[in-house]
């Protein structure tokens, strides 16, 4: 990681803006190898060099990722009317601007990838990418073996889109599980109309190969695993 400004690196932990973390590089509460920090523009390494705020040591990422088990009633777009998902989050995350990456319909419900990082979140959500990600369906009619034979082979949507093929699990006479590899809008209650059905739930259960962690309530939220971390990076890379 290349040396940046101590403000900068300060207030990319969230806890303060750079102009607050000016004030305590100002007041002497910051230390860079155990000497009292000068200047906030003093250039530092965090791999290389311990910083600490008021004796404590600093806990610096480049980037953040969390995983949050989405509520029902919350936006996940800010183009859309709020409450919005950061909401939920603590002010360190939301200072650092976490942000969705995707999107879940106001009353769907399950699995959100928040991040700082908008180059691993496009590449992820590219369309060329085609990663996985799949929803608990309950539906208002039963579901047929025929009904899963059309939407695995692709269906055209009342948009004018055709689906790419997916992969369906009938668990029950209307609860299935759908795999898809793209996402449009609205795709899964669009796919369940094009075969004469409505969808009543909606939960997504994993994204790019990363499942909802089942320790997770609505709304709570934890930071990925090193190993989840890497797992998205193969796959934006791939």
């Amino acid at each position: 990681m290349a040396s940046m400004r101590l403000d900068k690196l300060l207030a990319g932990t969230g806890l303060v803006s750079r102009k607050e973390a000016g004030v305590l590089v100002k007041k002497g509460a910051v230390t860079v190898d155990g000497a009292v920090a000068k200047s906030a523009d003093l250039h530092v390494d965090p791999e290389t060099q311990t910083v600490t705020v008021n004796g404590r040591p600093l806990q610096y990422k480049e980037h953040v990722y969390l995983m949050m088990n989405k509520p029902e009633g919350y936006v996940s777009a800010t183009d859309d009317p709020g409450p919005y998902v950061v909401s939920l989050l603590p002010q360190n995350y939301q200072k650092i601007g976490v942000f969705p990456c995707g999107r879940l319909d106001k009353n769907t419900v399950g699995l959100l990838l928040l991040t700082d990082d908008g180059t691993l979140s496009h590449r992820l959500l590219a369309p060329a990418r085609h990663v996985d990600k799949e929803y608990l369906v309950r539906t208002k009619f039963p579901f047929s073996v025929e009904d899963e034979a059309v939407l695995e082979a692709g269906v055209d949507l009342e948009t004018g889109v055709h689906t790419l093929p997916c992969e369906v699990d009938i668990r029950g006479e209307k609860e299935l599980v759908i795999r898809i590899r793209e996402g449009k809008y609205h795709q899964i209650k669009l796919m369940l109309r094009a075969v004469h059905n409505q969808v009543t739930y909606l939960e997504r259960i994993s994204f790019a190969g990363i499942p909802l962690d089942p320790s997770l309530s609505r709304g709570e939220f934890r930071e990925l695993t090193e190993e989840e971390i890497a797992s998205l990076k193969k796959q934006a890379e791939g």
